[in-house]
């Protein structure tokens, strides 16, 4: 008979994050939340009429999603057919504009996904006003959370790792032309 070594009780659980935690009740609270204004809206109109709603929000969310793709694929063409600096100017008028096709993409998905709330929220995606919103209230999200990432992409940039044959990592940095140089950094020297 064999025991196999017990492992040591650890002080205390590991923890999960807000996001793990919160976001399967949100999901859940939706899809309840979802299922009663389905059930209100067929006590008060029919039940034909949902299945019409629903019906009517699958086929208008598969067209704005079939001509955000199209846009999205003539742009993509148009500007690999420019060539040189013209084919920056394009996208950056665009993303600056917020005229993009991320919004009406989600948009068209709300509108497919089953649910009144669901719906609104697509046609809150399409309406241009309230596009132009949500896109600068994104962009401001997105751009706080990367600038203060240790370790993201912008650090990316600045260190590089170079892996030898042998095993052995050489790590290095990056020296950009377009920026100024950083100051040096005084870490001690590694055995060789």
């Amino acid at each position: 008979m064999t025991f196999a070594a017990t492992p040591p009780p650890r002080s205390r659980p590991p923890q999960r994050s807000r996001a793990r935690r919160f976001v399967p009740l949100g999901v859940a609270a939706w899809v309840v939340l979802e299922i009663w204004l389905l059930t209100l809206v067929a006590d008060a109109a029919g039940g034909l009429t949902v299945l019409l709603l629903l019906v009517a929000g699958v086929v208008a969310g598969g067209y704005v999603i079939k001509r955000a793709g199209r846009r999205a694929w003539k742009n993509l063409t148009e500007s690999m057919q420019q060539d040189g600096p013209a084919a920056s100017d394009g996208p950056e008028e665009q993303k600056s504009s917020g005229s993009g096709n991320t919004l009406p993409m989600l948009g068209g998905l709300l509108l497919m996904f089953p649910g009144l709330l669901s719906d609104a929220a697509g046609l809150l995606c399409l309406f241009p006003p309230t596009r132009k919103l949500l896109h600068r209230r994104a962009e401001r999200l997105l751009t706080r959370r990367v600038r203060y990432t240790p370790g993201g992409l912008g650090d990316a940039f600045q260190q590089a790792r170079m892996h030898q044959q042998d095993g052995k990592i050489v790590q290095g940095e990056v020296i950009r032309e377009d920026e100024p140089p950083s100051p040096r950094r005084d870490d001690p020297q590694l055995p060789r």
